[in-house]
């Protein structure tokens, strides 16, 4: 047991270098420093934003229209010219990105209803996904006064019912159902409200994965180019204590470095999408979903552990295999790509596909993936589903055995340095 100690801890302090401390100090402040950019933005468009009005109209309804524009967070900024082109020109020489025309005899075609349309002009000084914003805003404020307008309107028309009776004669109460729970609440909303918690997942298990498999192809393959694996295989410990402690130094360092990347990430995100927890007490959100079950318990958590653990040592089992076929440091990066390809499979489906719907040829293809598994186990645990759930752990179990066998049996023999992979062709001679 101390000779696979002391193995561990050489392993470990080979893969963690300078290169990696700078690189990964690099990462979190590059993280923080977007994030804190982010926020800064999110906090100008959240503030209230100056449009440029041309009313050519006096009537009252043009009046409640402008007033309006403060519940959406809108400055008025009104304008003192007579036509709409030096409207234009003057709003575009400002720094203003929005210009609202409200046509004469608005209000009296409101009284009529021989409706006259406002003109809204943005102006795009940039592409950002800040810039459309304001746009969109506008829009949501023009709607919420068009409902203000139509109720005062069928008010004084009908002051006997109640506009919001007549407009929406359908009345709809939304229930979700899961296993044999039920709760009153948007589907939209807690699938949404899921998603967004368990996205830290799939992207775990891709930097886990693909870092320390490169961590470990490369080793292997700098070992043998160093002529280091050789001096190794004779250390009188068995060839399998070589290919574990290889794969638990690569698991380790993986994981600290997957853990400061999710710290920088966290920064990341939280600069574009706020608060989201404040959001969430403040509706009822978090009530509906624990009264669905739909909340993780310790237990829950433990499985999930579980199952990405299990996907990870079966991705540095196959990094072990493919780093023996490196021929030297430089072939060992071409050697990841399978790697790549398998995590980036399930991780793509898992946010654009239901794995329920696919075809059987498809289902077949998913559930072969080791990988796959923690995606799937998030889902199915929350929806009560262990079958599936421990069916994924049982299949990477087995697979991982029998990884752990073959790289064992090459290890064991003289193949471990002299398996390389070979792309040239031979020459033919004549």
């Amino acid at each position: 047991m101390r000779k696979f100690t002391n193995l561990l801890t050489k392993e470990i302090k080979e893969l963690i270098t300078l290169q990696l401390v700078i690189s990964l100090l690099f990462t979190v402040f590059l993280f923080y420093f977007i994030g804190q950019m982010a926020k800064s933005e999110v906090k100008k468009a959240l503030r209230m934003q100056k449009i440029a009005v041309l009313n050519l109209d006096t009537s009252p309804f043009s009046q409640e229209l402008i007033r309006n524009l403060r519940s959406g967070n809108f400055e008025p900024v009104l304008l003192r010219v007579k036509t709409k082109e030096e409207a234009i020109q003057q709003t575009n020489s400002s720094n203003m990105n929005l210009l609202l025309v409200i046509p004469e005899g608005f209000g009296q075609g409101i009284e009529k209803l021989e409706l006259k349309p406002v003109e809204t002009y943005t102006f795009l000084r940039s592409l950002s996904i800040m810039a459309n914003r304001n746009a969109a805003v506008f829009n949501a404020v023009l709607k919420l006064i068009n409902n203000y307008l139509s109720n005062d309107y069928l008010q004084k028309q009908f002051p006997e019912l109640d506009p919001n009776k007549i407009k929406n004669p359908i009345k709809s109460r939304n229930f979700v159902l899961v296993k044999d729970k039920m709760a009153e609440g948007s589907a939209e909303q807690i699938t949404g409200f899921i998603t967004s918690q368990s996205l830290f997942v799939p992207i775990i298990l891709m930097m886990i994965i693909i870092y320390s498999s490169q961590m470990v192809i490369s080793a292997i393959a700098m070992e043998k180019q160093n002529k280091t694996l050789e001096t190794l295989l004779t250390v009188p410990i068995s060839r399998t204590s070589i290919v574990t402690a290889k794969m638990m130094g690569a698991a380790v360092v993986g994981l600290i470095s997957a853990i400061i990347y999710m710290v920088g990430f966290r920064y990341y995100m939280a600069g574009f999408m706020g608060d989201v927890s404040r959001a969430v007490k403040a509706s009822n959100l978090s009530a509906i979903i624990q009264s669905l079950g739909l909340a993780l318990s310790p237990n829950h958590y433990l499985l999930l552990g579980l199952s990405l653990f299990l996907a990870i040592l079966c991705g540095l089992a196959m990094a072990t295999i493919l780093g023996v076929l490196a021929e030297d440091y430089r072939s060992a990066q071409s050697l990841v790509m399978p790697l790549v390809f398998l995590v980036l499979i399930p991780y793509f489906l898992s946010f654009f596909s239901d794995f329920r719907t696919m075809s059987l040829p498809a289902k077949i293809l998913v559930y072969l993936i080791p990988f796959s598994h923690p995606f799937l186990a998030s889902q199915n645990i929350l929806l009560g589903n262990y079958g599936i759930v421990f069916g994924g752990i049982l299949y990477m179990l087995i697979f991982f055995a029998v990884l752990i066998f073959i790289a064992a049996r090459i290890f064991s023999t003289d193949k471990v340095l002299t398996m390389k992979l070979r792309f040239r062709r031979k020459k033919v001679v004549l």
